[in-house]
């Protein structure tokens, strides 16, 4: 070998000892259920801060543009196929991302869970809200505001989704015994379509007029907020007069402020932005070959007129 070549080839492989981050870069993937939901744009945030934290981590963003468990599926086969250094995924369809999540593990990519979980699938961790505690702060929000009780409605997102099927759980189990009465046609599932959602409000007002709550388990009404406010504003005069009350989950900025000017009640919220945090901290761990908690819980905010201020700040 020439000895410029010899030259050559120390010097690299020296570069690479005394930079062992820039030697192990790691391509971590995190698959939203849909990109059309400002909630995963939050979880994204936290994932890119962290990745930058970190230096040797880069955080690589998609999926299905709207809720389509197919898609999802499609788009974790092309991660497998391009060999992610790990996977983040948020659960559209707990069978379809059993299995894309069982065949990821079993190409050797490691896989965590973040707001939706597959606990059955090989998921090495889950990182988010404990969905039924979610529910049970949801209900008791409503029993707390409307202690004499009423027919109400819940608005869910996927039917196929474990977590909102869980927090569905949870709000029922809150209100269990209480003068609270669930209608016929509750759950609507919008989908994660804050459009649809805003209409399922609307239809389930006009089916039962003197419905007195609407629960959606998830912030999607709001997230079409110029459509959220024409809903409200049309029941005004029953939400005023306290016999029409709205307690919502989530708590992204756009919604902290619709509290704030009077267009819920209370809000329970989870904590999007740490999620995308720590999925890059536990599979950075998992690859240095650390034991991480199976389960991960990010908490809760709950939110009503008198603390929307603070949270703003």
């Amino acid at each position: 070998m020439k000895p410029v070549r010899k030259l050559l080839l120390a010097g690299m492989a020296f570069a690479m000892m005394a930079s062992p981050a820039l030697a192990q870069t790691y391509k971590f993937a995190v698959v939203p259920k849909a990109m059309n939901n400002p909630f995963f744009d939050v979880a994204r945030d936290g994932c890119l801060k962290r990745a930058k934290e970190l230096g040797n981590v880069q955080c690589i963003y998609k999926g299905p543009v709207e809720h389509e468990p197919a898609t999802q599926a499609q788009i974790i086969q092309d991660f497998v196929t391009q060999k992610v250094d790990g996977l983040a995924i948020s659960v559209a369809d707990v069978a379809a991302m059993t299995k894309s999540i069982d065949a990821a593990v079993a190409a050797g990519i490691p896989v965590v869970t973040f707001d939706a979980d597959a606990p059955g699938s090989k998921r090495i961790a889950y990182i988010g809200t404990n969905n039924k505690d979610f529910g049970l702060a949801l209900g008791k929000q409503l029993l707390q505001l409307r202690p004499d009780g009423g027919k109400y409605a819940i608005i869910s997102g996927g039917p196929g989704a474990k977590n909102l099927a869980e927090r569905v759980d949870g709000v029922r189990e809150a209100l269990k015994g209480s003068k609270w009465v669930e209608v016929a046609g509750s759950p609507a599932f919008s989908n994660d379509d804050p459009a649809l959602g805003i209409q399922q409000m609307t239809d389930l007002r006009t089916a039962t007029p003197d419905l007195a709550a609407i629960v959606p388990v998830g912030g999607w009404p709001m997230f079409a907020p110029e459509g959220y406010k024409a809903f409200v504003n049309k029941n005004r005069k029953d939400i005023d007069a306290g016999k029409f009350t709205l307690v919502v989950a989530d708590t992204l900025r756009m919604q902290l402020e619709l509290l704030r000017d009077g267009y819920s009640n209370a809000l329970t919220g989870q904590r999007p932005f740490e999620m995308g945090e720590k999925a890059m901290d536990t599979l950075v761990a998992i690859k240095k070959g650390e034991k991480v908690p199976e389960i991960i819980y990010t908490g809760l905010d709950l939110v009503t007129k008198d603390n929307v201020a603070q949270l703003l700040k």
